[in-house]
């Protein structure tokens, strides 16, 4: 309590803390004073930003469309082996029910069951038609190792096919399975069994 007579009043020391001084300030007058701005920079500053926000843009624009690309490729190459996975299971049946038609006796050949099995192999081939798949020409062309196999010589006009072991295919435009043949050697006639042209 104060007593009577006491006529001392109390004043903040403004020295006695820095901190209390600086939590309201406010209460203090400002010594410094911000420049004021040059628009002309800010401008430019902005339109630098800009520039950098758009070219970063372009770039993931064009990693996006680069995504898209590669993710479309890698889904056609997958149907691509999916279909050729497919195929290669197919052709021996194929080549069996070829070889069945092929083989069928003249005495046969007007029977149901046989005129079946001949339309069973023709939709059978226009299956795997659709596709892709198409027969790689061989009797009678000229040898190519991109897509025959040889399996045998025989006397003949030399790099010609003369006979068809198994045939080749192609899938989509890529060998899918090489025609295995009988190459001439060059030796014999040009008039033998094997030269289409006899």
């Amino acid at each position: 309590m104060s007593e009577p007579g006491d006529d001392r009043t109390v004043e903040p020391n403004p020295t006695a803390d820095p901190d209390e001084r600086t939590a309201n300030p406010g209460a203090l007058g400002s010594d410094r004073t911000d420049p004021p701005a040059d628009p002309a920079s800010e401008l430019q500053a902005e339109r630098e930003k800009a520039e950098s926000y758009y070219r970063s843009w372009q770039r993931t624009a064009a990693d996006f469309a680069n995504y898209k690309r590669r993710v479309e490729q890698e889904r056609s190459e997958a149907q691509r082996l999916a279909n050729a996975a497919l195929v290669i299971n197919l052709l021996p049946v194929f080549d069996d029910l070829e070889r069945a038609v092929a083989s069928v006796d003249s005495h046969l050949a007007g029977l149901n069951w046989v005129q079946g099995i001949i339309n069973i192999h023709q939709k059978f081939w226009r299956l795997l038609e659709s596709m892709g798949l198409s027969e790689i020409p061989a009797e009678g062309a000229e040898f190519d190792p991109a897509c025959h196999e040889a399996v045998a010589r025989q006397a003949g006009p030399e790099g010609r096919v003369l006979h068809v072991v198994q045939k080749g295919y192609n899938l989509g435009g890529k060998v899918l399975r090489p025609a295995m043949v009988i190459v001439g050697d060059g030796s014999g006639a040009t008039g033998q069994a094997g030269n289409p042209g006899s």
